[in-house]
């Protein structure tokens, strides 16, 4: 199973130097990802020129607040700068996000949209070496003559879409080469829901595990406790839930975001929550949970919970994953 590091600590240069450390110690992948507050293309082209032979990736970069040239544009100036290791990770968002983050007009349906965009990104891939591009779809238009990207590295760059309902997952299957699997994604929901879906085609999951490593075992669970309550303050992700017949869990803690009772919501995170869908404790302890994945996917992003947790304690759990998972 090859390991990739999500880099969420919360400066450029943190996580440039994780991605530095991830490579030394054999990683196969860093990814940078996308807020309100970080731009995941800019830090991913910071931890590209920073590295020499790790892959780098989106996981995720926002597809509908840019238009997809913007996008496929990025993608290509990344790849240059690392040298042809780039790998393009993109979703869609929840149209809250969408509407209130960015005043960006949300259509739908959203998975054929996503389909929309990964198809224009990767007619600018194939129109890089001149003679103009024209492409007409249904939410995007493009007609730009004399198109070219000169320096472009590869013919092409690897397009993940990441999803959670399912048909979001066969637009990845559909058009792209991976699906992001979110952080909440349990093992169940996995076997059951996603890579049916996938069986068949060229679309390979890499979902996200949030890891927390400590030799206090209580801290570890209840920060992967705190990360996970604040996925399912968003009822969109309590698909997953249904799995399990947690549903109204889902409904609890999102009834206590709405009053802002953080206590309340994170107490509704049953241990076997936690365990269907993180690793938690002492480094022989996950590199042990880790091995319930394997069968599931070929590579897995391990991501440290961030919310309520002090930058500094975020920083020091990303080392240990590094040196926990090392080559």
């Amino acid at each position: 199973m090859k390991h990739g590091i999500v880099l969420a600590a919360p400066t450029i240069a943190g996580q440039v130097r994780v991605a530095r450390r991830a490579e030394q110690a054999g990683f196969d992948s860093a990814w940078t990802i996308e807020f309100f507050n970080q731009n995941g293309h800019v830090r991913l082209a910071a931890v590209a020129a920073a590295t020499e032979s790790i892959t780098v990736g989106n996981a995720i970069a926002y597809a509908f607040m840019r238009t997809p040239l913007l996008t496929a544009s990025a993608a290509m100036d990344i790849d240059e700068l690392s040298g042809g290791r780039m790998v393009l990770g993109l979703g869609s968002g929840t149209r809250s996000m969408n509407e209130r983050w960015y005043s960006s007009e949300w259509q739908t349906p959203a998975p054929a949209r996503m389909k929309e965009v990964v198809a224009l990104v990767r007619a600018a891939f194939a129109a890089s070496g001149g003679g103009g591009l024209k492409f007409e779809g249904k939410f995007y238009k493009a007609n730009v003559p004399l198109y070219a990207r000169p320096g472009m590295v590869r013919d092409s760059i690897p397009v993940y879409v990441a999803g959670v309902a399912r048909p979001m997952v066969r637009a990845a299957a559909a058009v792209a080469d991976g699906l992001v699997g979110h952080p909440v994604y349990t093992r169940k929901y996995i076997i059951d829901s996603v890579l049916p879906i996938l069986e068949g085609s060229d679309c390979e999951l890499a979902p996200y595990v949030i890891c927390s490593v400590s030799d206090d075992v209580e801290q570890a669970r209840n920060e992967a406790r705190m990360q996970i309550a604040f996925y399912f303050t968003t009822r969109l992700y309590h698909t997953i839930l249904d799995a399990h017949g947690w549903r109204d869990r889902g409904e609890v803690i999102a009834a206590a975001f709405k009053r802002m009772d953080f206590s309340a919501m994170t107490a509704e995170v049953s241990d076997e929550m936690i365990d269907a869908i993180a690793i938690t404790g002492r480094p022989d302890e996950v590199r042990d949970q880790l091995r319930q994945w394997d069968g599931l996917s070929e590579q897995v992003l391990l991501y440290p919970p961030t919310v309520g947790v002090a930058h500094e304690r975020v920083s020091e759990n990303l080392d240990a994953m590094v040196d926990t998972f090392a080559a």
